[in-house]
């Protein structure tokens, strides 16, 4: 096995349910992205000693393990969640994704001259009474699951990293599940409504 670097700082984020993204703002996340990209078989080879497989993404890079019944009915508590708030960015801004930059101030102007994003918004965090408290807890939120980074702190902007990519093809992945079972319903409906004809 190749001598592996970083291993103990790898772990440390990704065992959280973090993200190693390509286009991290931080030099030290974009080391770690190309020792794994190098090496990734050496390194999912030493992670799955301790029960971790290294997953590789569009750009990024993951840990995962086998989920008991409890931790699947939680993660899908907070994949709904995530539905919330991925159609709330969406709604803001149609491009929100990997590479875009924003600022919590750009977004909390838009809730203001937008209907829609006003009612979103009052269902994202029920606790939080004004539109400044809701945005910095989603971005709090965002950030504490490596799908941003703070690019400019004078500025305020922050920076869609590439792992933002693993929320959207999850639930584009729910969505189609989805939309696959309400048309096996429809085609059992038209089959029965064909049967009780005449």
């Amino acid at each position: 096995m190749n001598k592996l670097n970083y291993t103990e700082e790898i772990f440390n984020i990704l065992s959280r349910g973090g993200f190693i993204s390509n286009n991290s703002v931080q030099a030290k996340n974009k080391r770690y992205y190309d020792a794994i990209e190098d090496h990734q078989a050496e390194y999912d080879e030493y992670y799955q000693g301790i029960g971790f497989h290294l997953e590789a993404g569009d750009g990024y890079f993951f840990f995962t393990r086998k989920e008991t019944k409890v931790d699947l009915q939680r993660k899908l508590e907070a994949v709904s969640k995530w539905i919330d708030y991925l159609t709330f960015l969406k709604t803001y801004n149609s491009a929100f994704g990997a590479g875009l930059v924003f600022s919590a101030a750009d977004i909390v102007v838009r809730i203001n001259c937008d209907m829609e994003l006003k009612e979103l918004a009052g269902k994202l965090f029920s606790e939080k009474k004004s539109y400044d408290e809701i945005v910095e807890k989603l971005i709090n939120e965002l950030e504490r699951m490596g799908f941003v980074e703070q690019q400019d702190e004078v500025e305020k902007n922050w920076k869609v990293l590439t792992s933002f990519h693993y929320i959207e093809e999850l639930i584009d992945c729910i969505s189609i599940t989805d939309d696959a079972e309400h048309t096996g319903e429809k085609d059992k409906e038209t089959d029965k409504e064909k049967e009780e004809q005449p």
